[in-house]
């Protein structure tokens, strides 16, 4: 059965380009974010990885943990990072998953036949420090994968999560952001005290409260 939103995150044990890890130990209280690539030594998840790599300083002002996964083995792993580092101009710290076994592409519903018998499709969940699953996207093979609106999300989910807000379409951080249809327009006056602005009774916007 696939994952949904609001599912619990499987935990899984792994051996990985960082050593052995236990994907809950390894999160802590931290967001996660697990994505998959089909195999080693492929151009579109080279650049992929290199750019998750680049943008490490990001992921960490989010509380957010990378973590990739392929089916192949950790020997090929070691080898492809190298690649990565140097053809990318950067340098790879976070853990690639060998899932030889296919335990962690099982376990997220990672294979689809359709696309292929063996190898992963490009998937990426977003995990809360819950352990809940907030987000998942697949991407065809031939598609790199927009790191941008994954931070994104991420900004959006953790927002959302601390405020009564909800987040428009092409929302960026320090946007103003939508009130929660629940919240009464005199009370979201006094809960918001950058104003309140009236679209509609049902749309209603105000800045970002965390700007």
């Amino acid at each position: 059965m696939s994952l949904r939103l609001g599912d619990t995150a499987p935990n899984f044990k792994a051996v990985t380009t960082a050593g052995d890890i236990d994907f809950y130990d390894y999160l802590g209280d931290s967001w996660g974010v697990l994505f998959s690539h089909p195999a080693d030594y492929t151009p579109v998840c080279t650049t992929e990885l290199g750019r998750t790599a680049q943008l490490d300083e990001e992921f960490k002002k989010r509380n957010a943990k990378v973590l990739a996964v392929s089916v192949d083995p950790i020997e090929d792993h070691h080898g492809w990072v190298k690649d990565i580092n140097e053809t990318q101009n950067t340098d790879v710290k976070f853990p690639l998953i060998a899932d030889k076994d296919r335990k962690v592409a099982e376990l997220y519903d990672m294979i689809h036949p359709n696309a292929s018998a063996t190898a992963t499709v490009r998937s990426v969940f977003l995990v809360s420090p819950d352990k809940k699953i907030r987000l998942t996207l697949t991407y065809p093979a031939a598609t790199g994968r927009n790191f941008t609106e994954i931070l994104r999300v991420l900004d959006s989910l953790q927002l959302t999560d601390e405020h009564s807000v909800a987040t428009p379409v092409d929302w960026n951080k320090g946007d103003d952001v939508i009130v929660s249809p629940a919240i009464p327009t005199e009370e979201a006056k006094n809960k918001f005290p950058k104003g309140v602005k009236e679209i509609k009774p049902y749309l209603r916007y105000t800045a970002d409260p965390s700007a």
